[in-house]
This record gives structure tokens, sequence and C-alpha cells, in this order.
């Protein structure tokens, strides 16, 4: 990881080429829930269909092996507004609220002189209010859904279309309802969507503010299930014209009980109803864009798309996150500043505590006192960083788990102790210490578990968790000494934040 001193060596000759007096420019950070990188036409996914989103990358910079921190949404979204890895963050849980004295990358923005506000979700985990975490206007999901519930009525629906029951009720129902198994259509039209009120105000925004510079957050519900889409979506995607995923050999004990009972009807629907989602989400990036354009802000605007976590579409059994396969961690990172930024497609790894540096160094701001992250600025100019990232580390400690990620193996270690209280039970709720290593190169699914064969692999994966953790710890100094490399990962992966139980929300 690298070290303060090496970053800022690293990144002040890029910074000191900016020209003095040059226009400060603003900031559009637009994030979706759950949008995971492979579903992206962008990426070369024929049947996604995101024209905004695959257009903003062809005019910035993509970045396509980029991981989350944490496989689950609070944990993952206060990492990335920090900067700091989850457990140092404080959130390692779904339901724990972020601490009002850490430091954000929006407290850093407001440092500057820029006038900050976010409209959507953010999981706080605590009432949207002005000033919070250095937000002037935090217009929060709770905010969101009482405006909208308020301001924008539902109209009279076409006859004849069925449309989804409500209200959705996760874990309540049986998965195949909460999931859209049917891909019905929320019972509103575009124009009447939560997720198009949101982009609305967002554009309403951008009005108000040009010409004074902003940092504007921009944050959907969508593709998150109950994979909402308006009624003019309801036959964008055929449920037929999807594929089921294998389920491996070793993959039976670890499906979620939730999961098991699911025909392989319902599980295309569900994507169909995801990959809808999807689109529908992707109309309203487009909307917000067009607005950057037509008050010709979109020059002077750092724009950053990404999403929380990634996303399970019955990749081992599963329509969810919190786990360590590759569908569940990475996501889309796309990033565009017109005469700053060089547009092309980055394959080196990358993560989500790269992010808050990166926006720091493209903006100009002063650092935020703790940074686990590099910085993407190197890549975002045209050319490569002094130290490119051999690999990626995400954690999930609800279930007390850690993932390490290189070119060729996928490592993940799990204390086995934990009943999870997220909702996604297994069989064996509290199975024992278990590791599994795959060889990406053979085995791209993640199927065959490899670790009895590759002792060598196991112990390099091992020390590399361990070194993350022994580098960003706040108790790393408490860590018992002479204890093996397993009883030192149990130390670091237990939650500190002890939230309230988990509510069974998907």
């Amino acid at each position: 990881m690298m070290t303060r001193r090496s970053f800022n060596a690293s990144v002040a000759p890029a910074i000191l080429k900016q020209p003095r007096g040059s226009k400060q420019p603003n900031l559009l950070f637009l994030m979706a829930d759950d949008h995971a990188g492979y579903v992206l036409g962008g990426d070369g996914n024929k049947r996604a269909r995101t024209p905004n989103m695959d257009r903003l990358a062809a005019e910035g910079v993509r970045f396509a092996s980029h991981y989350c921190n944490s496989p689950v949404c609070t944990p993952s979204r206060q990492s990335l507004l920090t900067g700091q890895m989850p457990h140092m963050a404080g959130v390692t849980q779904l339901r724990t609220a972020l601490s009002t004295e850490k430091p954000t990358l929006a407290k850093m923005l407001k440092i500057a002189g820029y006038t900050t506000a976010t409209f959507g979700k953010m999981h706080f985990n605590q009432p949207g209010k002005p000033g919070l975490h250095g937000f002037d206007i935090c217009q929060t999901e709770d905010v969101m859904q009482r405006r909208w519930a308020t301001e924008v009525k539902a109209g009279d629906q076409p006859a004849g279309v069925n449309t989804k029951p409500l209200p959705w009720r996760p874990f309540q129902t049986p998965a195949k309802q909460w999931l859209n198994a049917d891909c019905l259509p929320f019972p509103r039209s575009d124009a009447q969507m939560k997720g198009t009120f949101i982009a609305r105000q967002a554009e309403a925004y951008l009005e108000e503010h040009r010409g004074k510079p902003f940092a504007l957050w921009t944050s959907f519900h969508e593709p998150h299930s109950p994979f909402d889409f308006p009624i003019e979506d309801r036959a964008a995607f055929d449920p037929a014209g999807f594929d089921d995923f294998s389920v491996g050999p070793q993959d039976g004990g670890q499906i979620p009980l939730i999961f098991r009972d699911l025909p392989p009807a319902a599980k295309r629907g569900i994507a169909a109803a995801y990959y809808t989602a999807v689109h529908f989400l992707d109309r309203n990036i487009g909307r917000v864009l067009a607005k950057l354009k037509q008050l010709d802000l979109d020059r002077d605007t750092l724009v950053v798309y990404t999403a929380d976590h990634g996303y399970m579409l019955g990749q081992h059994g599963r329509f969810e996150k919190h786990c360590g396969y590759d569908p569940a961690l990475r996501v889309p990172l796309i990033m565009r500043l017109p005469g700053r930024i060089r547009p092309r497609v980055v394959r080196d790894f990358t993560e989500h505590l790269d992010l808050a540096p990166a926006v720091i160094d493209l903006l100009g701001l002063a650092r935020l006192p703790v940074e686990h992250g590099q910085s993407l600025l190197p890549y975002a100019e045209g050319r490569g960083p002094q130290q490119v990232r051999s690999h990626i580390v995400s954690e999930y400690l609800e279930n007390e788990e850690v993932f390490v990620r290189d070119a060729r193996w996928k490592y993940i270690y799990c204390s086995g102790r934990r009943k999870r209280e997220d909702g996604y039970l297994t069989a064996d709720p509290t199975p024992g210490r278990y590791e599994r290593l795959f060889d990406l190169e053979h085995d791209s699914g993640e199927f065959t578990d490899v670790a009895a064969k590759h002792p060598d692999v196991v112990k390099k994966m091992k020390e590399i968790a361990l070194r993350r953790f022994r580098e960003t710890h706040m108790e790393a100094q408490s860590e018992p000494k002479g204890k093996s490399t397993d009883d030192s990962l149990d130390f670091y992966l237990r939650p500190r934040d002890n939230a309230p139980p988990a509510e069974s929300r998907p």
C-alpha cells in the first residue's frame, strides 16, 4: 500500500502542471445500488442496454477491473466517502451509522469552497439533514421518499397491464416475489417513478447552482431489488432469453436457504427484471448528464459514475451480494473531465479506496487525514502509476470473511464462527474455519477449490490479507502476539461496530 510520502511524490508533478487561475472543476458523483460491473454495454455485455453510461465511458476513463472493498451497501458507501477501509471507517454492518466525527470527501469539498448536496440513497442510517457529513443539502432516501410520496401522484394505468404487488416485503414474502421473478413493472409511468424524481432534483440543483463550484451526489436506488422499472419498460427484456447459471459441486451447502426453491423460470425472470432496472437507471443517468450539457457545465465538471458493489444473478445459486465471488465485488467506475482525463480503458486492478484520493487530486483539494487508497490520477491523465496494484482486498465482516484477488487467484477466508444476521442463512450457519482458492486462469467461474494443491499460494494470500488489516485497522497495536495467521485473521474479522441485529434486508 502506498505511503503518504510516496503517494504525494507520485502526484505532485501532475498537480503542479495545472495552470494558475484555471477554473475550479465541479463534481457530479453519480451512484447506483447493486450495479454489477458485468451488466454494462461498455464492458462487452451485448444484452445490457446502457447507452448513456457507455457514452460516458467512451468520453472518459473506464476502470474495467475495479472492485469494492465490501460487498454490502452501508460499509461500501461509507468507505467510499471516507477513503478508509470499512473496519477503520467504523462501518462494517448494514445498519451502522457513520460517525459524524469522521472526515469525509464532502467535508474536504466544503473546506475548498464548494457547495455540496446529495439526493437519493446514501445509507447514512440517520435522518437526512443539512450539514450531515459535509452536505449542505442532504436529501437522503428518507427525505426523498417523503417528498416523492407527497409531490408525485400516480396516474391512471393502461388497461390490462399487470404490475407488481405492493408493498415490497423482502424475506417476508417468497423470494420469487420480492426479487420480481415475474418481471413486472412498478405501477407507475416513467415520469412518476422515484428514480426519475431523484434525477429531476439533480437537474434543478444544476440549474440553481451554475456559476459557482458545486459538488453534487445523485444516488439512485436502481437496480437494487425489487428491480423497479416503469410501465413503459415492461417488455424491454424477455426472460426466456436469459440462461441459467451453473451451480458448482461445492455450492450446495453455501447457497442461502431462501434461494433453494427458485425454479429455472423464476431465475430467468429475476435476471430480466434486473437488466430492465439497469436500463431504467441508465435513462436517468442520461437525464442528469443531458442537463449538465444543456447548461454548458459538462466541460467544467468532473463526472464520476460507480456503484456500491456488484450483484449475483444466479451465479453459484445466489441472487445477492454478501459474498466474495467476482460478480459481487467488481463494479463499474467511469470518470470524465474534458481536457484533463484522457479517454481510455484501464485494466489494472483498482479499488473503491482509490476513488477519494483521485477526486481530491483532480479537484485540488486538501488531503483527507487518513487515506488507505492510491490515487487514480496517473491513469486519468493517460500515464501509468508508479505502483500498479497486484491484487485487491475486500471484506464482509457480517460473516467474518476476507477476499483477496490477483490476476490468477481468488482467495476466500472465513472464520466460520459467526451466525450471520443478514437474512442469508445457509444449511450450516457456523461451519468453522474454511478457506477456498480458485485458479481463475482455468476456472473463471470460481467453482473448484484448489487450496489443498497450492499451499504456497494460500500462504501468500493470507499474508496479503493480514498485511492490509495490520496497515489499516484501529486495533492493530492490540493484535495478540505469537498467534497463528488464522488466529490473527480471526482477530481482525470480528465486527467492532456492534450494530443492532441486522434487519432482514437484501
